[in-house]
């Protein structure tokens, strides 16, 4: 399954952004969806998840300001991110994952996200 998140983008402190992700190749399996991060050479951080069904679990830096949802019919899952902080920079990816969030395959194309203060 190719993943091809986009959305990203430059935004002020205290904006707002809207991430998408879809898949080609084939339809979402009934795994997770997961957000990661990336700031350059330092590791992949879990962002947030939903669940096939919709239950949702995010970081604790992200808590309360993003908001993960997806839409099935469409192979698509959003990230919602409000209240942007110059610490959200990074590059961001999804993945389909298995419970525990242990990614499924390989990384697709992130999608940069960058907040000035």
């Amino acid at each position: 399954v190719q993943l091809q998140a986009s959305g990203g983008g430059l935004v002020q402190d205290g904006g707002s952004l809207r991430l998408s992700c879809t898949t080609s190749g084939r339809t979402f399996g009934s795994y997770g969806m997961a957000w990661f991060r990336q700031v350059l050479e330092t590791e992949r951080e879990f962002v947030a998840v939903i669940t096939w069904s919709g239950a949702t679990h995010y970081a604790d830096s992200v808590k309360g300001r993003f908001t993960i949802s997806r839409d099935n019919s469409k192979n698509t899952v959003y990230l919602q991110m409000d209240s942007l902080k110059p610490e959200d920079t990074a590059v961001y990816y999804c993945a389909e994952v298995y419970p525990g969030n242990t990614p499924i395959g390989s990384w697709g194309q992130g999608t940069q996200v960058t907040v000035s203060d």
